[in-house]
């Protein structure tokens, strides 16, 4: 049975129409009835029942539970739910109950939303496939035999396999937009800083966000006007739009609207499949009366090689806490310190992790910081410039999300650089720290796979970039 729009189900609860026990029962025979694609790590089914029976029993009682009243949801397995194992999919992390929650838990909580599960991902988000989970590779819902992209493919494949009405993963540099991409759903990108980090287990801090994976651009709005704005946890976090970011009734008309189409995005390297929908996409906006012609951004080529120097050395100084002292895994040979921490990291980290270490030590050693992360830094910069100047003529940006629709499971595990290019459409506004949205447009022609748009807009424009989503998504007919 498919999920009714979030804010219904939230109403039907608090008008005693459905009960919240009934919804959490619907999704836990959901993640049973899926188990075989291997979305999700830990079942939090008693943790769920409690908390849906006692707000059901606060609805009996006349009291108002809050926006999400019994709304079922799954959290990625890197953000902290109080009591329930938080491993980001690593073995160095199993075992690690956390003593509280993230913020972003604390506040859908607050409204009455209740964690089921918690979802696979590439181990502490390293990965566009899910395949560098350490624990098991989760499936595509449309093809056994393909990836469901990644890092937050066990969220995104739970969406679609109608598990929770929403998931909530994160993006660093592309790991809500391209598992949203590949598996056919909604995936939210906000303004770095707009939503909290704290209680998230750090990739790379500079660019980390987090944000809702829905079946549609108005359920993704509703659960990012609740968690969104300032958190006294994290210094980062800037003040939510005052109007909020729930849609009106009537969105934003397209004959308003200005949208350039990224060049470089749209040439070589680019699947025939891809290029034809986003094209198709394109003429779809044109037709609804955007204006939409081609915009160039001289250095966006430059962006993928910008990410992986910056972001492995953010991740070689965050996954630095994780030496096998503290509170988790530790290795049981060592003579000494140095070899206690050799020992607990050569087999506490996966393959990948330890290649984002290497790569981020190296870039930040002396003699070479100069010649690779300052110089990275300053390309940063640039690419900041053009996308404001870019943005002071168009109000959105479209492009593709990914340079391919989903790929066969094991097709790219051996192969690290090509790898990374899927991650080509994605990084620059990551690095950017610009609000982004992956929404499904035309399938692939050859293979039947989804495929997704991604718009993006200006920092700050999260309400804007939502409504012109939600009218795009009536004016793409797939």
């Amino acid at each position: 049975m498919s999920w009714d729009p979030i804010a219904k189900i939230a109403n039907d609860v608090q008008a005693s129409t459905i009960k919240a026990i009934d919804l959490v029962e619907q999704s836990l025979a959901a993640i049973e009835k899926h188990k075989e694609y291997q979305a999700i790590i830990t079942v939090m089914a008693e943790q769920a029942r409690s908390r849906a029976k006692v707000i059901d029993e606060k609805v009996a009682n006349g009291v108002k539970v809050g926006r999400l009243a019994g709304v079922p949801f799954i959290a990625k397995d890197n953000i902290l739910v109080r009591e329930t194992e938080a491993t980001a999919s690593s073995n160095m992390l199993k075992g690690f109950v956390p003593p509280y929650q993230s913020t972003i838990v604390e506040r859908l909580e607050a409204e009455g939303a209740i964690c089921v599960a918690k979802a696979n991902q590439d181990a502490f988000g390293h990965g566009a496939s899910t395949e560098n989970s350490d624990f098991f590779v989760t499936k595509n819902p449309h093809d056994k035999t393909r990836v469901p992209g990644g890092s937050s493919g066990g969220p995104a494949a739970a969406v679609v396999l109608e598990m929770a009405p929403f998931a909530i993963g994160t993006d660093t540099g592309g790991s809500i937009r391209q598992p949203a991409s590949y598996v056919g759903c909604v995936g939210l990108r906000p303004t770095y800083g707009l939503t909290s980090r704290s209680g998230v287990v750090a990739m790379a801090s500079s660019t980390d966000t987090i944000g809702p994976l829905t079946m549609s651009v108005e359920d993704a709005a509703y659960v990012l006007d609740v968690y969104a704005g300032k958190d006294e946890l994290d210094g980062t976090t800037i003040d939510r739009d005052p109007q909020g970011y729930v849609l009106p009734p009537i969105t934003r008309h397209l004959p308003t609207t200005k949208v350039g189409i990224i060049k470089e995005w749209m040439g070589e390297g680019l699947d025939d499949d891809v290029r034809k929908s986003i094209e198709k996409a394109a003429a779809d906006l044109r037709a609804a009366g955007a204006s939409v012609e081609e915009v160039s951004l001289p250095s966006l080529p430059l962006a993928l090689a910008v990410y992986y120097i910056l972001i492995p050395a953010e991740v070689s100084s965050n996954l630095a806490r994780h030496d096998g002292q503290r509170y988790q895994f530790s290795a049981e040979s060592g003579k000494n310190l140095t070899e206690s921490y050799t020992h607990s990291r050569a087999k506490g980290f996966g393959r990948e992790a330890k290649r984002r270490i290497m790569i981020g030590t190296y870039v930040l050693s002396s003699g070479y910081y100069d010649a690779y992360y300052k110089k990275a830094q300053t390309v940063r910069t640039k690419l900041i410039n053009e996308f404001n100047a870019v943005f002071e003529k168009y109000d959105f940006l479209i492009g593709p999300v990914a340079p391919n629709a989903a790929f066969k499971i094991g097709e790219n595990a051996d192969d690290p650089l090509k790898m990374y290019l899927v991650d080509m459409m994605t990084v620059a506004p990551a690095l950017v720290g610009v609000p982004a949205i992956s929404i499904p447009v035309q399938p692939s022609g050859t293979t039947g796979m989804p495929i997704g748009l991604q718009i993006i807009a200006a920092q700050r424009q999260d309400r804007e970039l939502l409504a012109f989503a939600a009218a795009a998504e009536e004016a793409i007919h797939e």
